[in-house]
């Protein structure tokens, strides 16, 4: 349900996996997020560190609420380099019913862009820069630097 792919997303193989399982469970919400990385500032890439300890416990907490409402969530974001123009977050919520996934929906993303392990970085002109004015704490942590 989690997964963590090195470098930009191949959208296809995700959108086709999530709507088989959609398609095999009778789920008529299939709900889906994607990510681009735009140029900010002049960037070529944006790049990503994960730690996946921390990100499985706040998704497997995501998976519990959206377990409770019959739905099921699905995430795959990018780990090191990104170019501009490609894809480096996917996520999709299914739900037989529709209400469930748009409510969950906004708040999954609205809770991930606030509180999930992954630092941003800025390539601009072959340098590997901390993105700290787009960066947010995380509850009980630091920013590393």
């Amino acid at each position: 349900m989690l997964e963590i792919s090195q470098g930009s997303i191949d959208t296809n193989k995700y959108y086709s996996l999530w709507e088989k399982y959609a398609r095999e469970n009778n789920c008529g919400a299939y709900s889906i997020f994607v990510g681009v990385v735009r140029d900010e500032s002049n960037i070529s890439a944006l790049s990503f560190d994960i730690y996946l300890p921390i990100l499985q416990n706040w998704f497997d907490k995501w998976q519990s609420k959206a377990k409770n409402n019959n739905a099921k969530i699905y995430m795959v974001h990018s780990s090191g380099d990104v170019e501009v123009g490609k894809v480096s977050f996917m996520c999709a919520i299914i739900s037989p019913n529709r209400n469930v996934a748009l409510d969950l929906y906004d708040k999954f993303i609205e809770d991930f862009k606030q509180n999930a392990p992954i630092w941003k970085y800025d390539i601009k002109n072959g340098a590997r820069i901390y993105a700290r004015e787009r960066s947010k704490l995380i509850q009980g942590a630091g920013i590393l630097q």
